[in-house]
């Protein structure tokens, strides 16, 4: 069984994500840590519960969502796995920090390229994954079938959806991908976020006001 531990980090309050299952493999999803409190978050977890980071995943590479990736490179010998499509947005990582006045740690080159069908796993546990893009232009989400539950990084949160203002981000695109990628998955699927607390998908559904 996967056990998902948040972490809320960085100057954005991004939620990180450690999924780990009775093997104590786990992976880490979107670390958020800025700082060395941050770092110390993190890793003091992972490390005291005898965690054992096999892969680092990012559902999409905006600064908040990579601030870690260098750290947890360097500690947990790991390199990062996002989408191709992010790769834009991974590029101008250190040029848009330094925009917002950040002073962020360089992220380390993809170890490789995830896409939708592929499937995560780790210890007795796997994630399956779909292209979610219109946040980002690469965004990908993770969900579990046996659990029912999906990571979805920027794509949906509770009450609301992820802005597309930024460069490469669509609205329509964006509404599309919740639409048709996420809601047939269920209502009674639990949705983690990038940012604030997790809802479902009937939820959403049913009440958020960018959807009904």
């Amino acid at each position: 069984m996967i056990t998902i531990k948040s972490f809320t980090l960085g100057p954005f309050q991004e939620n990180t994500y450690v999924l780990s299952d009775e093997t104590n493999q786990c992976i880490i999803i979107d670390p958020g840590c800025y700082d060395e409190n941050d770092r110390a978050e993190l890793s003091n977890y992972i490390d005291a519960n005898d965690k054992k980071p096999v892969r680092l995943i990012n559902t999409h590479c905006h600064l908040d969502h990579i601030f870690g990736n260098g750290f947890i490179a360097h500690k947990y010998n790991l390199l990062p796995e996002f989408n191709q499509h992010d790769r834009i947005v991974f590029d101008s990582y250190l040029t848009v920090s330094t925009i917002y006045n950040l002073n962020a740690e360089p992220s380390p080159e993809p170890k490789q390229y995830l896409n939708e069908g592929d499937k995560i796993t780790f210890g007795n546990s796997t994630l399956e994954i779909v292209f979610t893009p219109g946040h980002s232009p690469g965004s990908i989400s993770f969900y579990n079938r046996e659990q029912k539950f999906i990571i979805a990084g920027d794509v949906l949160f509770y009450g609301s959806i992820g802005r597309t203002d930024l460069p490469g981000g669509h609205h329509q695109t964006l509404l599309d991908s919740i639409k048709t990628k996420l809601f047939p998955l269920g209502d009674d699927y639990k949705v983690y976020s990038g940012h604030g607390p997790s809802t479902t998908i009937g939820f959403e559904r049913n009440n958020n006001p960018f959807l009904v």
